[in-house]
């Protein structure tokens, strides 16, 4: 069961990021996705394990792709990066499968 569509309330835009350059960070071509968007501050942990704060929460379909370190602009403007991506996959359950994208 897939995240219900009238929950994708929000648009955010991820351009993925693809490693370091000599001139910084390069990042692929802006994707548009629908996704649930929670603005909280909480903390999480990095994949490297590091306390980080994070001050929103996407929701998104199974499958969306926001490596760590992706920029992402949000419905206000804000440009943040991802810190983790979380596959919430209820394995057959009647729960909504969802991607959950940590960002700062």
């Amino acid at each position: 069961m897939l995240i219900p569509r009238f929950l994708l309330r929000h648009q955010i835009t991820i351009e993925p990021y693809l490693g370091d350059t000599s001139k910084g960070p390069k990042y692929g071509a802006p994707v548009v996705v629908r996704c649930f968007l929670d603005e909280q501050t909480r903390s999480v942990l990095s994949p490297g394990g590091e306390d980080v704060t994070s001050t929103s929460t996407a929701y998104a379909d199974p499958g969306t792709a926001a490596p760590p370190l992706s920029r992402v602009t949000l419905p206000s403007g804000r440009v943040t990066t991802v810190i983790a991506v979380l596959d919430r996959n209820g394995g057959g359950l009647p729960t909504p499968d969802h991607v959950e994208i940590q960002l700062k």
